[in-house]
């Protein structure tokens, strides 16, 4: 049974991942992510399905096009990669008949888009950050949850006017955006799902990973980068290890 559910998350994470890259691609550029159909960003060929097989059909084609040859990012590989493989991180964390499995996992299919789309366009549609926070809600309805509808309403709000307060502020001091409307609310989706507790600890990580990654390939303070790319890897990261695991090492340190 085991491998059973290995496998059927495996198939359902690499086909989530294809339909990610759709997102990917046509979210920025303000297309329906419905019609048309898969096609070549180059050439407009549509692709048809015994092309269009995650994974297999990036390999058996080289990563490109079998039309024109355009070269097709790698993104698409990785992305249809590292689906499958956070489900399968969250169910052996979680288990898959647990609410916890589904809270984590529908969290961390939200970021595996907006960190792609965050990372090559420095955006963060609202069509993915701000549903997070009504999800995140309702989910504390469901008996199970490890979060209070009190704890996530309280989380969201604190988060919420604290990041505003810093953005207006900057603004104020340095005459330009600092922080992002899209980071902002992408923090208060997250507020909903983690509660209060967890909330100064992904900031905390995401914060030091986007310091290092600024001095280490950026280094011009005019220069801006995508903080979403670091606030949804510290999430699916938080979500994986689970809260409680990490606040006993804290605990044992």
């Amino acid at each position: 049974m085991f491998t059973i559910i290995i496998i059927l998350l495996a198939v359902l994470g690499a086909a989530l991942g294809s339909f990610f890259n759709v997102l990917i691609y046509r979210l920025p550029r303000k297309q329906s992510i419905v019609f048309p159909a898969s096609h070549c960003g180059e050439c407009g060929k549509a692709i048809p399905f015994y092309l269009n097989i995650p994974i297999l059909s990036y390999l058996m084609l080289g990563g490109k096009c079998k039309y024109c040859g355009a070269k097709i990012h790698w993104h698409h590989l990785l992305v249809e990669l590292i689906t499958p493989l956070i489900l399968i991180a969250l169910f052996l964390q979680y288990g898959l008949f647990s609410l916890l499995f589904l809270k984590y996992a529908l969290l961390s299919l939200f970021m595996i888009p907006i960190f792609f789309i965050d990372a090559f366009h420095q955006i963060i549609p609202h069509k993915l950050s701000i549903p997070l926070i009504p999800l995140g809600l309702l989910l504390t309805l469901i008996p199970g949850n490890d979060v209070t509808l009190l704890n996530a309403l309280v989380s969201a709000g604190i988060i919420f006017a604290f990041l505003l307060f810093i953005a207006y502020a900057y603004r104020f001091a340095r005459k330009a955006d600092g922080l992002g409307g899209g980071d902002i609310w992408l923090l208060t989706g997250i507020a909903a799902f983690f509660g209060i507790i967890s909330m100064p600890y992904v900031i905390l990580i995401s914060a030091v990973l986007g310091i290092i990654y600024f001095f280490i390939f950026v280094r011009d303070k005019d220069h801006g980068f995508a903080f979403g790319t670091f606030i949804s890897f510290t999430t699916v990261l938080w979500a994986i290890i689970g809260s409680s695991r990490v606040f006993d090492l804290i605990s044992f340190i």
